[in-house]
């Protein structure tokens, strides 16, 4: 039986009573301090892991200026803080032993947009990518451009100086931020603008906002000659705190705002922004580049860069590969082609942007015309080129270079690409030979490595592959980072010059030298004296013994070793996240995590459910626990009597309220719709519903499973008796009473009605409906191409008869002789529910009687894509090597084959379009599945238009669970409900049952499956 989990870090009696005034003087916002809340922002996209002692989430300025006031009283004062958005950063810059203030739950508003005066006022807790969205209306966008733009906020931006892509161009975070609004330690508020500099000292001032106005500026115009020789004239110039560029070339103006950009939240929290936005660019080209070796990609870059290009994007082959291997490769494998003979090695990504389409143009011409001279003479490694003009195509190739951080961090093995070191940033003319020492450093460690970056800025992203489980290779990794910063300064460049310093911040007094990194200190000390803003990062206050972070502070690997390695692989799912975040996307169309899109905790993402399982096995190997063992246990034999009481003692008896982490565990694992988008969607293949339902096995070994979960994982079993009498079964469950009773008492709400007539009564006299296996035997192996075999599935045939009825017609329709198999059942609610060794069984069960029929070939067909992919995914997963080689195909993948020998129709003139909402799961795990679609209707004469959606909220029986009504809810408005309501229901195809049955409940209108449309289509 599984243990209680007690171990969790207790919080600091002082940050306690700190909350609990906090709460009392009227904050407004949450504060969280469970285990999990603090686990959840415990890591970021770094190695670092740092325990805060609490969460808390402001909803406004005065929530943030009340966080300053109750710590200002010497009570508090040994409370610090971290300021927090959208946990992207690559070297802890948010992590923190303190107190986490998370600003992108609640503070995350445009406030205003003024497109004639150019600019934008937003909550910093906005996502670039839905500022953009606001922008685009109105043909402006928010030009700094970030591979983590669908999660970071704004916040993050001015507190790391972020910029990305075409930073030659539109530079940095701070050069578009027009003033801010920022809260200090006091809790006092700066506002910041350019203001009329003046020579003459200020008089000391109370709050702590005055003080740092006068203090920065004296600073800054005492040591200009000193600042202006320290800082190299780069186009990534040095983040936080930029002395530099807080004055303009006349010293008539003094800008604050420069401080507090790139300052990782050291000085203040940033609460608003102004910003400057730019216009869309009319015209846009990408001109991708191909080369036989990277560093021929890498020196041939300056050239672009004289193009007048907008940027210059690189990536090396390993990154390509790995791009290969992955879902993004469908989206851009026919812009990225392989030149015949050639072995492409890396290549350059060119975009020219302009407001004007002929000198769009000219520009790209031009380079094309030198670029085949090159290619012809066999020059500098040129192979080959590609131009797309289109804006999607860009911004698929786009999204596929973005993809590119996270697919790194998906290389096979122990050892993984790991950020510490790669954001270095040198003169471009300097970048090919900084390269190719740094590689010859890699390479002498014998260390693997890919490379990707911005070679017309000249920083390039190196990930070398380190174990950080490993204590020698985690030494390593401080080696390389000291030798990388000598290697750096030789070639006139920066250690950091896109991704801030974080734990890095101790070789800062090495780039700025001890004069100017003792003023740095003096404005920290004014900014705050009591280094309670992050503290140790960047620097500390003049007259403090504060230490600075270092690049060998605590990591995750510290505790990930503590799990044994059999473990670790075994829950390699959960293990392997490294915190990119692409789980907490914004785009609402995203099928990715939409728990976390709905419910704004990190916990409720892949990422927080991965971190609290980590910590789960952590603790069980603390208490000499193996999770394999266990399992195994479980799953081979069942609950004794004495087992079964215990259960119901530590459920209802007096442990009931004792704490349990694992309880915290199964909290975020309730949450999940299992809807299995992150297992594709996310680069490291983070399979929260694979883990989850181990999770869920063991954990109710030891607590007593609600009646509701026995409902769901026994359905397939009672099913075919219920609808033995349907119409007497709808009686009982339609009318109100019962309803309410259903919910009160098991916990479901909405059942859904069964089929009337049954899937048998609508093909009554069909020859679909006489199965006989010898006598398939029988048919010889030219009878059976003519034969199709649909196999059924609980809840469309049960629920939804119509659709597998009118499959058998289409079929029919297309010269095919269907025949229902006997109904079988799947399995899958079982394995959502965790009721694995009766999904263990079910599968094995199923999967004998299909290969039976596999052996007929004859095609196997389901109409229920969702269920027809448990038979890869989860089938594959218990049964292994025993699940044998039958495959049955969706309905798309039967008929895409057929259309070669089926006559092709011609379009009718103005035909209106169907519009097709593919499943979730069907979207994720077949990436090609709603072009096929598309290619299916084409050749029968129609129009189909792929609807771009995430999850409708149902999930299966997710959505009739009384406790996740809510969240069903909230997720099917997030994207499903507006598409709907702005397209004519008639023409709306769905591909799931569960989706289908959703729009059934809230819009009470019955959808078709795309086979139903064809069956009208087909002649």
């Amino acid at each position: 039986m599984l243990p209680a989990l007690t171990t969790q870090s207790s919080i600091d009696s002082v940050v306690l009573d700190y909350l609990n005034e906090l709460d009392q003087a009227g904050f407004l916002g949450d504060i969280e301090t469970t285990y999990a809340s603090r686990l959840a922002v415990a890591t970021d996209n770094s190695v670092y892991q740092q325990l805060p002692q609490a969460v808390i989430f402001p909803t406004n300025i005065d929530d943030l200026s009340l966080i300053g006031k109750v710590g200002a009283s010497e009570l508090f004062r040994t409370v610090s803080f971290s300021p927090r958005g959208g946990g992207t950063g690559t070297n802890g810059q948010s992590l923190t032993q303190g107190v986490v203030v998370d600003i992108s739950r609640h503070m995350n508003q445009i406030l205003e947009v003024n497109p004639v005066e150019g600019w934008v006022r937003v909550q910093t807790g906005v996502i670039k990518d839905q500022l953009n969205d606001a922008l685009r209306p109105h043909g402006y966008f928010f030009s700094p451009d970030l591979s983590t733009s669908n999660r970071a906020t704004i916040g993050g931006m001015i507190n790391t100086d972020a910029s990305g892509q075409g930073s030659l161009k539109y530079g940095k975070t701070s050069d578009h931020v027009l003033s801010l609004t920022a809260v200090l330690a006091d809790g006092s508020v700066l506002n910041t603008a350019p203001i009329v500099s003046s020579d003459k000292a200020g008089s000391p001032d109370d709050n702590f906002a005055a003080n740092a106005q006068r203090v920065s500026e004296q600073v800054c115009r005492e040591k200009r000659p000193q600042i202006i020789d320290k800082f190299p004239p780069l186009n990534r110039f040095l983040t936080g705190y930029d002395l530099k560029n807080v004055f303009d070339d006349d010293l008539t103006q003094f800008d604050i705002a420069r401080l507090l950009c790139g300052a990782e939240g050291s000085l203040a929290f940033i609460a608003e922004a102004k910003l400057n936005i730019t216009p869309i660019p009319k015209a846009r080209t990408l001109v991708n580049i191909k080369y036989n070796s990277f560093d021929s990609a890498l020196r041939n870059a300056p050239m672009m860069v004289e193009a007048n290009a907008l940027s210059v994007e690189t990536v090396d082959s390993r990154v390509l590969n790995l791009a290969k291997q992955d879902i993004v490769w469908h989206t851009v494998s026919d812009l990225l082609t392989d030149v015949p003979g050639k072995d492409m090695q890396g290549i350059n990504m060119v975009e020219f942007a302009n407001s004007s389409v002929a000198e769009n143009q000219q520009q790209v011409t031009e380079l094309c015309q030198r670029l085949d001279v090159l290619i012809a003479n066999n020059e500098q490694g040129l192979i080959g080129y590609q131009v797309c003009d289109d804006l999607a195509s860009i911004q698929k190739i786009y999204a596929m270079r973005k993809k590119a951080v996270g697919l790194l961090g998906a290389a096979k093995g122990a050892k993984k690409p790991i950020a510490f070191a790669e954001d270095t940033c040198v003169p471009p003319e300097n970048l090919a030979d900084f390269i190719a020492e740094f590689r010859q450093l890699l390479d002498e460690k014998q260390l693997n490595y890919g490379m990707f970056g911005h070679v017309d800025a000249g920083v390039l992203h190196v990930r070398p592959a380190l174990d950080m489980c490993d204590p020698e290779q985690e030494m390593l990794m401080k080696i390389i980072s000291d030798q990388v910063v000598a290697l750096v300064a030789k070639y006139g460049g920066l250690m950091w010059g896109e991704h801030g310093k974080g734990f890095r911040s101790e070789y800062g007094p090495e780039f700025f030298g001890d004069e100017l990194f003792t003023e740095l200190r003096r404005i920290k000390a004014a900014f705050d004296p009591d280094n309670r803003m992050n503290p140790g990062k960047i620097c500390t206050p003049i007259e403090s013994d504060a230490e600075l972070v270092k690049v060998d502070g605590v990591k995750r690997g510290f505790y990930d070793r503590q799990i044994p390695v059999k473990t670790r692989d075994s829950f390699k799912q959960a293990m392997e996240c490294n915190g990119n975040g692409l789980c907490f996307n914004y785009d609402t169309s995203s099928p990715m995590c939409p728990s976390m899109k709905i419910s704004a905790d990190r916990r409720h993402s892949p990422k927080g459910r991965a971190g609290l399982v980590r910590e789960w096995l952590r603790q069980l190997a603390e208490q000499g626990v193996d999770p394999l063992v266990l399992e195994q246990k479980l799953l081979t034999t069942t609950p004794t009597i004495k087992q079964i009481i215990d259960r119901l003692k530590n459920t209802y008896g007096s442990q009931r309220a004792a704490y349990d982490y694992s309880h915290e565990v199964m909290e975020a694992m309730n949450g999940c719709l299992a809807c299995k988008a992150c297992a594709s969607q996310c680069p490291i293949k983070v399979d929260v519903p694979s883990f989850r339902s181990r999770f869920m096995h063991m954990y109710y070994s030891r607590y007593q499973r609600p009646a509701k979960d026995y409902l769901v994982a026994y359905v397939e079993s009672y099913l075919p008796l219920m609808a033995k009498a349907p119409a007497m079964f709808n009686a009982v469950m339609r009318p109100q009473w019962s309803q309410s009773l259903t919910a009160k008492t098991i916990g479901y709400v909405d059942m859904p009605a069964l089929s009337v007539p049954t899937l048998q009564e609508r093909l009554d006299g069909h020859q679909a409906t006489r199965f006989d296996l010898t006598w398939l035997q029988a048919l010889s192996d030219q009878e059976r191409q003519h034969y199709v075999l649909i196999v059924q599935d609980p809840f469309t045939s049960f629920y939804d008869a119509d659709v597998v009825s009118d499959f058998v017609l289409l079929a029919e329709k297309l010269g095919k002789k269907p025949i229902i198999v006997p109904f079988k059942p799947n399995g899958k609610a079982q394995h959502v529910k965790g009721f694995l060794r009766q999904f263990a069984k079910t599968a094995k069960n199923t999967a004998e009687f299909l290969n039976q029929l596999s052996a007929l070939n004859i095609p196997l067909v389901g109409v229920d894509p969702a269920l027809v992919l448990c038979y890869r995914d989860e089938y594959n997963e218990v049964l292994a090597d025993q699940r044998g080689d039958f495959a049955v195909l969706t309905a798309h993948e039967w008929l895409l084959p057929l259309l070669s020998a089926l006559q092709k129709l011609k379009a009718a003139e103005k035909s209106e379009p169907w519009h097709l909402f593919a499943h979730c799961t069907e979207k994720t795990k077949l990436p090609n599945a709603e072009k096929e679609w598309g290619a299916i209707f084409t050749h029968f004469g129609a129009v189909l238009e792929t609807v771009p959606v995430g999850c409708c909220g149902m999930a299966g029986t997710f959505g009739h669970e009384k406790d996740k009504l809510e969240m069903s809810k909230g997720v099917y408005a997030l994207s499903w409900q507006q598409n709907l309501a702005q397209r004519d229901p008639e023409r709306c195809l769905v591909t799931g049952y569960s989706c289908r049955s959703q729009v059934k409940r809230f819009e009470h209108r019955k959808l078709k499956h795309p086979v139903q449309a064809l069956l009208q289509l087909v002649p």
